[in-house]
């Protein structure tokens, strides 16, 4: 291995193939999507170079402020929602069904896979009120609820975003944090029920901390796909009722699409990377301290 990584040309015809496909893919659009920034206009108007005032646009506008708190508090819901669920069936796979829990998780895991349109016009229909009335509005109907618009609203239709984003994927990060529990010594575990932890002691002074790297990558992952998240909510509410659940990423869709703006929505564009660097540049951050202080404990 040595030997190989000595050799200068073995590196590069080892990792050039994937640094050349990850500059086109990642890097060049990276760049010229800040270039783009730097200018107004469109293809057809043609470009004129306005230097930061993009940027500078992006404090002073209304519909980004609304767009970022809306981002940020679905992240916040979500990612937490992700992470308490998707530990709570890791535990429940782990210690409950153990050997046996195959079957479930392929059950519980199966909404990942399914096109993110697909499950936004589902739940359209499952909680419809016109022109027919969905599962949901029916079944609260029995228990002497009138039917109401739950889309007609900013607080029910997030609501209604949540419940299914949640559902389509808790799966993911209970087999992604599984697999983090399942590598854990049935030694330790043993010595530790020896010493008398039981129950929620077990789970809070031995599981937890040995699964903390594994449970890491998996707020990571959710903080980034909330952060991102586009298509479940062009599907189901398109941004609506108005602009009450627009996320930035649609925002900046509308900008630069429909509004032929390329440059306020390339300046867009880099306001969500940053979001997205800095939230996992500060997980990295406090996660590494947590595990520097756990070791020197």
């Amino acid at each position: 291995m040595n030997q190989v990584l000595g050799d200068k040309r073995a590196v590069v015809i080892l990792l050039g193939p994937a640094l050349l496909m990850y500059s086109l893919i990642m890097v060049i659009p990276v760049g010229w999507s800040f270039a783009y920034a730097l200018y107004r206009g469109n293809l057809i108007e043609g470009f004129t170079f306005v230097g930061l005032t993009n940027f500078t646009r992006l404090f002073q506008d209304d519909q980004v402020a609304s767009a970022v708190r809306f981002t940020l508090l679905y992240t916040l819901v979500i990612s937490t929602g992700q992470i308490v669920l998707g530990y709570s069936l890791a535990l429940f796979y782990t210690f409950v069904l153990r050997r046996s829990s195959n079957l479930i998780r392929t059950l519980v895991f199966f909404p990942v896979v399914l096109p993110s349109v697909a499950v936004g016009l589902m739940f359209s229909r499952l909680f419809a009120v016109a022109p027919n009335t969905g599962p949901v509005a029916s079944a609260l109907n029995l228990f002497g609820v009138a039917p109401f618009d739950f889309f007609a609203g900013a607080g029910t239709a997030f609501c209604v975003i949540v419940i299914m984003d949640l559902w389509r994927s808790m799966g993911f990060y209970g087999v992604l944090l599984y697999s983090g529990l399942v590598d854990i010594p049935g030694e330790i575990l043993e010595a530790a029920r020896i010493d008398g932890a039981r129950g929620w002691r077990l789970v809070r002074s031995v599981v937890l901390p040995l699964s903390l790297p594994i449970l890491v990558s998996a707020i990571i992952f959710s903080l980034n796909a909330s952060l991102k998240v586009f298509d479940t909510i062009v599907a189901l509410t398109n941004g609506g009722p108005g602009s009450q659940t627009t996320p930035i990423t649609l925002l900046m869709f509308q900008t630069s699409f429909f509004y032929s703006s390329f440059g306020y929505g390339s300046s867009m564009a880099i306001l969500i990377s940053v979001m997205c660097l800095t939230v996992t540049l500060l997980i990295f951050r406090y996660s590494r301290a947590d595990l520097t202080a756990g070791g020197a404990t």
